[in-house]
């Protein structure tokens, strides 16, 4: 069983920035595909990035140019440009080759003037 917990969330203004963390039992980052995904109220949760075992990227449209993933000791979504619409409960995802999946709590993002 893998265990996620995010941190890092909080409130900033437009054009602030942010960095998520998500920490895991177990060395998994090498074996798992990882990524970040956002829910707001009353929308379906989205993926946001996506940082592959072999280290390859992906990125929402939305996000490219803003956000970054990257990982070591902890998967880290680094939050540049901040907007509004980006206010959104973010959640940590591991999966596997095997297709088993895990979630986080989730840490809060709030963008507002």
């Amino acid at each position: 069983q893998v265990q996620l917990v995010e941190s890092g969330g909080g409130e900033v203004q437009p054009g602030g920035s942010l960095r998520l963390a998500c920490s895991a039992s177990g060395s998994i980052f090498n074996l798992y595909d990882m990524s970040w995904y956002r829910q707001a109220p009353g929308n379906e949760r989205e993926k946001v990035a996506t940082i592959a075992s072999g280290g390859s990227t992906s990125y929402a449209d939305s996000v490219k140019g803003r956000f970054t993933i990257s990982k070591g000791n902890a998967v880290f979504l680094q939050l540049n440009d901040l907007k509004p619409e980006d206010t959104a409960v973010y959640y940590c995802n591991a999966k596997s080759v095997a297709g088993f999946s895990y979630w986080g709590q989730g840490t809060q993002v709030t963008v507002s003037s």
